[in-house]
């Protein structure tokens, strides 16, 4: 028995190795024609649901920020949290520029319009992303503007300088139009400001002259289940706005964060761009705190795309936990 098993076994060998042989004996085939690379990237949307509420993040592209617009703490320091996330800053920290589309059932509400061709030729898509996402810029019955930088606000126009979205109504605080849009005030400010005055009154022009532009006050935009919520600092009115659906919120809040690697570790550091520094810190450390206590969806204008997420506490900071991809269901 033992005998015929060995001889059994040494036949298969034998015809395992001739079957190598006769294989490494073939000609070897030509080489096929290397497959094109595919040079575009996916579309620029992400869909979630929040109870009765569809939320659309919209992507206009990006900025590369000098790692030096970061104030507050060292050199050293930046670099170290950059590198903790992975964040490649030889050339600039890729930042980017991130719109929320909230469609409520009787309300198609857009909060912040993107960069349009204000800030160069990687950012401006916001327009082709909303068709992507099945919408129609016509469809856009109300913009909600956190604040009126050109990133935010320049998309209100289209290519020929009409409205991009003439079937809505913009609105904007009254403490950032009185801000922006004075002629008094733009008058008394820095040289190298000037320009960001101009795009914001451009941006809202057209608007303005169709009384389609709209300043609110304490009370808020007058939206059903949208609240303001005042977050000054980065601008004079900078505001974030929570919707609420069911059991579930998620507020949508600006510019709090410009650098998720650097900023939810370390709060106290402010940004270049920041009108008043000292308050926007403040309010930083508050959002963060209320979103980290009150679990809250965020979604960020300047965080990492689509943007959304949670805030939660890490040793004496916090740390950005992103939204992950999933199917559409309005009980999470």
């Amino acid at each position: 028995m033992l005998l015929s098993r060995n001889i059994a076994r040494h036949a298969l060998l034998a015809v395992a190795l001739a079957g190598s042989a006769a294989t490494a004996a073939l000609p070897l085939a030509a080489s096929a024609a290397p497959v094109a690379k595919q040079q575009t990237q996916v579309p620029g949307f992400y869909r979630m649901a929040l109870g009765e509420f569809e939320v659309t993040a919209l992507y206009d592209g990006y900025v590369d920020l000098d790692t030096q617009v970061l104030k507050g703490a060292s050199a050293e320091d930046i670099q170290r949290l950059l590198a903790r996330m992975f964040v490649e800053s030889s050339k600039g920290v890729q930042t980017a520029v991130n719109a929320y589309l909230i469609n409520t059932g009787s309300q198609l509400v857009l909060v912040d319009a993107g960069a349009a061709q204000c800030f160069g030729p990687t950012l401006g898509v916001i327009q082709a992303n909303i068709k992507a996402a099945g919408y129609a810029p016509e469809q856009i019955d109300t913009v909600l503007l956190t604040h009126l930088h050109p990133d935010h606000a320049c998309g209100l126009l289209n290519a020929d300088g009409g409205m991009a979205f003439p079937n809505a109504s913009v609105h904007v605080p009254q403490a950032e139009a009185d801000y922006w849009l004075s002629a008094e005030v733009a008058a008394k400010a820095a040289e190298a400001s000037q320009g960001m005055f101009k795009m914001a009154q451009a941006a809202v022009a057209p608007y303005a002259a169709a009384d389609k532009l709209k300043r609110y006050g304490e009370q808020g935009p007058g939206i059903a289940g949208v609240t303001s919520v005042a977050s000054h600092g980065h601008t004079p009115g900078h505001s974030g706005y929570l919707f609420a659906s069911g059991e579930q919120r998620l507020l949508v809040w600006g510019d709090i964060v410009h650098s998720h690697a650097v900023q939810f570790a370390r709060p106290e550091v402010s940004i270049e761009f920041d009108v008043d520094s000292a308050q926007a810190i403040a309010t930083r450390q508050r959002v963060f705190a209320d979103a980290a206590l009150d679990k809250l969806w965020v979604a960020g204008a300047h965080l990492p795309f689509p943007g959304i997420g949670h805030v939660r506490v890490e040793g004496e900071g916090y740390a950005w936990v992103p939204v992950e991809y999933g199917p559409l269901r309005s009980d999470r």
